[in-house]
């Protein structure tokens, strides 16, 4: 699904958590697969594409514009996301239901003069859970009583509805069953073929 227009354009970036002179360009709907063993900064980088570490060196371009990073919302409103490694301590909000978890990022769509439309909110949650076959009443259940996939497609639910345009996914498919896999790699074929750019990483050779 790889088309000829650059959509991510990173170039020597490096960040205080030993990410050094990083550089790499990501097309309309390709895939870039970021590899490594534990520990060798495959992570670092995704956090400071996502503006979790500051930058101390390089440039980052979304769509031919330099993107300057104070935090996570400068990436978010620039249309990236992040699918975190460890979603149960940085990727889920555990004492909200998987609607609310799902909605979390896309809080503007539904908002008007300070108040939430819930009907709104409703019907977009459950026409991405639907897309991602998340199990019969998911969106209403706490997240924590959700099985691993489960939890997985929530998080992968709410970039979803926040329409990013380049996704970064950090280990997607760990600790989930065969599938729940095969629905992660699905989506990534219906976002790519849809535009959507993909950074994934992983330590599964196989899977890359």
């Amino acid at each position: 699904n790889s088309r000829p227009k650059v959509v991510l354009e990173v170039a020597g970036l490096c960040s205080g958590r030993g990410v050094s002179d990083v550089s790499f360009t990501l097309n309309e709907g390709e895939v870039l697969g970021l590899g490594g063993v534990l520990g060798s900064g495959r992570t670092e980088i995704a956090r400071a594409l996502f503006g979790l570490d500051p930058m101390t060196a390089g440039e980052i371009r979304v769509g031919g514009r330099r993107l300057h990073l104070r935090g996570p919302a400068d990436a978010i409103a620039a249309g990236l996301a992040l699918v975190t490694e460890n979603r149960k301590s940085e990727g889920l909000f555990f004492n909200f239901d998987g609607r609310s978890n799902i909605s979390s990022a896309s809080l503007p769509r539904f908002s008007m003069f300070g108040f939430l439309d819930l009907q709104r909110e409703d019907r977009e949650v459950t026409k991405i859970a639907r897309l991602l076959e998340l199990s019969k009443g998911a969106e209403e259940k706490s997240v924590q009583h959700l099985s691993g996939g489960n939890q997985q497609k929530v998080v992968l639910a709410r970039w979803l509805l926040s329409e990013a345009k380049v996704l970064i996914l950090d280990e997607p498919t760990q600790g989930i069953d065969i599938g729940a896999k095969l629905a992660v790699y699905r989506l990534i074929n219906q976002l790519t073929a849809q535009g959507c750019a993909i950074v994934l990483i992983s330590s599964d050779h196989d899977e890359l």
